[in-house]
């Protein structure tokens, strides 16, 4: 009976490690430190509306995941010197540390928006760029 005790104790013990182990590094990687970042996107010949629907499906998805702190957002749309359309989009992130750790969800929507992009005037087809927010 005593060894009983024993292997249950070693039993909990384990279990304490495991979720430890797994909760810890969720933890540590989550600093809470905002990111504001400016997204610029150059959209291909016709695929602008269908860009401007997937960038609104990644604000509701990563709103929805709790990535992105509600404000500031804002979308803009713009024509370059040779009047094609492009895109921009200022949010922030809840951490900084969620773009390098981005849940499968968020990766596929930034894959199928870097289909629906192009190369112009030797800027990236999505170009981020990190900003400080100045004014409310």
């Amino acid at each position: 009976m005593r060894n009983h005790g024993i292997v249950r104790a070693i039993s909990v013990a384990v279990a304490a490690i495991v979720v430890v182990s797994v909760t810890v590094p969720l933890v540590a990687r989550v600093t809470d430190i905002p990111e504001t970042v400016i997204v610029t996107v150059r959209p291909k010949p016709g695929a602008d509306r269908d860009l401007e629907r997937v960038m609104a499906n990644h604000w509701s998805t990563a709103q929805r995941l709790g990535l992105v702190l509600a404000e500031p957002h804002v979308r803009i749309r713009a024509k370059d010197g040779e009047g094609k359309p492009y895109l921009v989009e200022i949010l922030t992130w809840r951490d900084e540390d969620i773009p390098d750790n981005a849940p499968a969800e968020i990766l596929g929507i930034w894959a199928e928006m870097n289909r629906l992009v192009e190369a112009r005037h030797g800027h990236p087809g999505l170009e981020i760029a990190r900003g400080t927010v100045m004014s409310k």
